[in-house]
């Protein structure tokens, strides 16, 4: 068995600045609500026509966590692409990176829909196929746009005030340093909780695409996200706590071991909770929410690199990425860096 470690990491984000009283002006809302709330003072919003999409905004954190890895393009072997606002229905970004990105092979490209949770699992597949020898360079992606799918009015503001577009990458790659890279990767799932976060339509389940061109009803808000925010926060609290604690036992660790944790920006209330339990101060917990909002599968890579390149995360550290969300989905990574 090999090891695997992060050898690169990028993000990206579009210019365009949407701050709470942007906000305030198109549904009920204000800054102090939000902020009290969430924690949340902007986020990114891409802009119709500016060229930036799901797919476009995770190749160009790609190209730079690449650059940061000192390998080439075609030194990947594999793409695992996390997200849950696809360019298309199907297929998937995957293999529009792979296409993007000019890859002399025709490298496999896996979609993981794991939502918030989505690049904690993305990691933990590509930590698998690496450690077992089946790839050597594994390109991993995060990469959410939100804003056109939101109700940007006061009915859907609950929501819509939350989350931002952007998109953050790994590299993934072989190594046979005993001790360091991912120690380890802890998955859980819980579908009795599903449709308490979920965007119900369009679907192949409940809504078909063509009921609702057919119904063509104003007031159905089926094909928005729905989330019931305070059920969400108290399973949230609990299952990260959890997964932290799972962890760090497997690998003989403390929370005092903890140098640096990197949680989902989910809510800043929540990662302060969290915080909080575990005894970490300030210097050891990496929060972003405030200015980019909840990205889902890509806060976690947004937020490690952003950690990393403030030097925040240093050679031997003890690094955990911990996520939950819609599905109900949660999970951690501890690593060694």
């Amino acid at each position: 068995m090999y090891t695997s470690r992060i050898t690169g990491l990028g993000y990206y984000v579009p210019d365009q600045v949407v701050t709470n009283d942007d906000l305030s002006k198109v549904m009920d809302t204000n800054d102090e609500w939000i902020q009290e709330r969430t924690g949340i003072k902007e986020r990114r919003h891409v802009v119709k026509g500016d060229g930036n999409t799901t797919m476009s905004m995770g190749v160009k954190a790609a190209q730079t966590a690449i650059e940061r890895a000192g390998i080439d393009k075609d030194d990947i072997d594999f793409i695992v692409f996390a997200t849950l606002s696809p360019d298309y229905y199907f297929p998937g970004p995957g293999v529009q990176v792979q296409k993007e990105l000019k890859l002399k092979r025709t490298v496999g490209a896996l979609d993981v829909r794991n939502q918030c949770s989505g690049f904690v699992y993305a990691v933990s597949v590509a930590d698998q196929y690496v450690k077992t020898g089946m790839y050597k360079n594994i390109l991993v992606i995060g990469s959410e746009t939100h804003s056109p799918g939101l109700d940007m009015t006061t009915r859907g503001r609950g929501v819509s005030v939350i989350f931002g577009d952007g998109a953050g990458a790994a590299i993934i790659s072989r190594s046979e340093e005993e001790g360091r890279g991912i120690l380890s990767t802890h998955l859980h799932s819980e579908g009795e909780h599903a449709e308490q976060l979920a965007l119900i339509a369009p679907g192949m389940g409940k809504r078909w695409v063509t009921d609702i061109i057919e119904e063509n009803d104003a007031d159905d808000d089926s094909y928005f996200p729905y989330m019931n925010g305070q059920y969400v926060f108290k399973h949230a609290v609990v299952r990260f706590s959890e997964v932290i604690m799972e962890g760090l036992a497997a690998n003989n660790l403390a929370p005092t071991d903890i140098d640096m944790l990197i949680p989902h920006q989910a809510n800043l209330r929540i990662s302060q909770f969290i915080q909080g339990k575990f005894k970490l101060s300030d210097d050891q917990v990496h929060n972003n929410i405030m200015k980019y909002g909840n990205t889902t599968a890509a806060s976690i890579p947004i937020a490690l690199t952003e950690a990393w390149e403030e030097g925040k995360i240093k050679e031997g550290d003890t690094v955990v990425l911990a996520a939950f969300g819609s599905g109900f989905t949660w999970g951690s990574v501890i690593m060694k860096w």
